[in-house]
């Protein structure tokens, strides 16, 4: 999910190789470090990522007693994910603080337009899929168009397909895998109006996630800092009752607190 930097301004990623293979005390040493060295630490993972993963870094943030470890794993497709990572690693350069930075994530998803074109529908279970494309997707050389965020949709592709896409202006990233096709480059992106189109790597988990390797990915989303900046800037913020974090939202993303008004309404609703 480390994309190269989209401006000079992009903070590197940091990869967490085999964070639930190696030793215990050498993946808290390598997170221990980070903390040391950046503050604050925003860990991004997919949610196929095997789950040996989630467990070791949950284990890792208790073991270091640590409020300065935010996890940011929402439903999204890999390559959706990968933008979104580089969209907060533009951000950081920023002058957000930790929370603040941490809470955009769960902001910047509704400017995300995720999908793929499948050669097969049989084993995707991330959108709902009718009987009718299943049978479908037994035809010889069928390909389907289909979009998982913001809204699911699925269509044969054909003289006539069509997917809704965003009504704002955006860039597309496309990732190829075990498929040919152009009906991305050639009618998905005119139709979209979008304004820049380039090539990634397909991320190691998006077979699993679509259920084929016989996918191309694609990606619509806000390139520009500037505009990202206004947009989280522009949403209220506020101080976390228990660490006393900026944030976005009613939820700490760091210490996991609610508002004291969320708690509220839990308790009376």
């Amino acid at each position: 999910m480390a994309l190269p930097p989209q401006d000079e301004r992009t903070v590197p990623a940091v990869v967490l190789k085999e964070l639930d293979r190696q030793p215990l005390d050498q993946a808290l040493a390598a997170l221990q470090q980070l903390i040391d060295q950046c503050g604050h630490v925003i860990v991004v993972w997919s949610r196929v990522v095997d789950p040996g993963v989630e467990r070791r870094l949950h284990t890792i943030r208790s073991l270091l007693e640590s409020d300065r470890i935010a996890f940011f794993r929402p439903d999204l497709p890999p390559l959706a994910l990968a933008v979104l990572a580089r969209q907060l690693r533009q951000l950081a350069s920023c002058d957000l603080s930790p929370g603040v930075l941490a809470s955009a994530g769960r902001l910047l998803t509704h400017y995300i337009h995720a999908g793929a074109v499948l050669g097969s529908v049989t084993k995707l279970d991330r959108v709902p899929v009718g009987l009718k494309s299943h049978a479908k997707s037994w035809v010889p050389g069928s390909q389907f168009g289909v979009i998982a965020h913001p809204e699911p949709q699925l269509v044969r592709i054909g003289p006539e397909a069509s997917l809704s896409g965003p009504e704002f202006a955006t860039s597309m990233l496309v990732a190829k895998g075990q498929l040919q096709t152009d009906w991305i480059t050639g009618t998905l992106a005119p139709a979209w109006n979008v304004q820049g189109l380039r090539e990634a790597p397909l991320p190691a988990e998006s077979a699993l996630w679509w259920g084929t390797p016989k996918l191309v990915e694609f990606c619509t989303f806000l390139p520009d800092l500037s505009v990202l900046y206004q947009l989280v800037t522009s949403v209220r913020q506020s101080s976390c009752h228990w660490c006393g974090i900026d944030v976005i939202g009613d939820r700490c993303v760091f210490c996991s607190a609610t508002s004291p008004l969320e708690q509220h309404q839990l308790t009376t609703g």
